[in-house]
């Protein structure tokens, strides 16, 4: 099954989500134009795909299933939607390749990311380490610079 992302207002750019079976990895990858300034920005999964405000808003925190604390992409007991960071180069480009156990693209509403939104911060994610009063709510990334709705794709 295949999943993707489109970013058509301050951010450009897609992200596709592929996963054979619902017991395989998810292989994430994605090229994002505009982003400023250079350097690591925070990139999670959050709860609602509802883009509608210039703000992302509305897309709710980051999609938390088990109740976890914030922390990394690689972080057994953090929110399920915590994928770390992008780094943008000189250029305002982040291209990235990963691959996840924390998501699925199967199952009903309570497991899969289909239908929930990519938000992209404007800081780095501390990854819950960072020792700010946000750091184990929101990794400390600051503000959410542009989203996505995650949908089927062929």
């Amino acid at each position: 099954m295949k999943a993707k992302s489109v970013f058509q207002g301050k951010l450009t750019g897609h992200i596709i989500f592929d996963q054979k079976t619902s017991s395989d990895v998810v292989k994430v990858r994605g090229k994002i134009e505009n982003l400023t300034p250079p350097g690591k920005h925070g990139f999670h999964i959050h709860t609602f795909g509802d883009i509608e405000s210039t703000d992302c808003m509305k897309c709710g925190g980051h999609w938390n299933p088990k109740n976890n604390e914030h922390g990394g992409r690689h972080d057994e007991n953090s929110h399920a939607g915590d994928l770390g960071n992008i780094t943008a180069n000189k250029d305002g480009i982040a291209s990235f390749r990963f691959e996840t156990s924390k998501i699925t693209l199967f199952g009903d509403v309570t497991k899969s990311i289909i239908g929930r939104s990519i938000v992209i911060h404007e800081d780095e994610d501390d990854n819950g380490r960072g020792g700010h009063s946000d750091s184990l709510i929101t990794g400390h990334a600051g503000k959410r610079i542009d989203c996505a709705v995650i949908g089927h794709c062929k």
